[in-house]
């Protein structure tokens, strides 16, 4: 009687010769190459997160557009509010965009907080090329 399937011993596949290439080797797990990438990424991120929260999230030069009005074609106004330091000042990016989004208009303003104010409104009326769709205060840094 010949052996069938249910009486021998399990063994790998035999593939014909060099019919399907060359069988590779298991790979080498190494665990801590992997902990350590992991570990340099994580530190590169946080520092270019830190670098760019000092250099665009300053919370002591918030600014916050209340409104914009009076779109024309010679300017729009915009009124906001910026956190600034008692006493200190604050120069503010104020710029206002097309209602395809092309910036029609640009200019920095100088907001002076009186001492034991924190929070300035301003309004400022912005000179444009043509009619501003909207009117917005993209950041603030601390004055020169």
């Amino acid at each position: 009687m010949t052996d069938t399937s249910a009486t021998t011993a399990p063994t790998a596949a035999m593939f014909p010769p060099g019919r399907y290439g060359r069988r590779r080797a298991p790979r080498v797990r190494r665990p801590w190459l992997v902990a350590l990438l992991t570990a340099v990424a994580v530190l590169v991120g946080t520092a270019i997160a830190g670098r760019l929260y000092t250099l665009y999230g300053d919370p002591l030069h918030q600014p916050e557009v209340i409104t914009y009005t009076e779109a024309t074609e010679a300017g729009i106004t915009i009124d906001f509010a910026v956190t600034v330091p008692p006493g200190g000042a604050t120069t503010c990016l104020v710029r206002a965009r097309s209602r395809d989004g092309a910036e029609v208009g640009r200019s920095e303003v100088t907001v002076r907080a009186e001492p034991g104010e924190r929070h300035v409104r301003t309004t400022y009326r912005l000179a444009t090329e043509r009619v501003a769709f909207l009117g917005e205060v993209p950041r603030c840094r601390p004055a020169d």
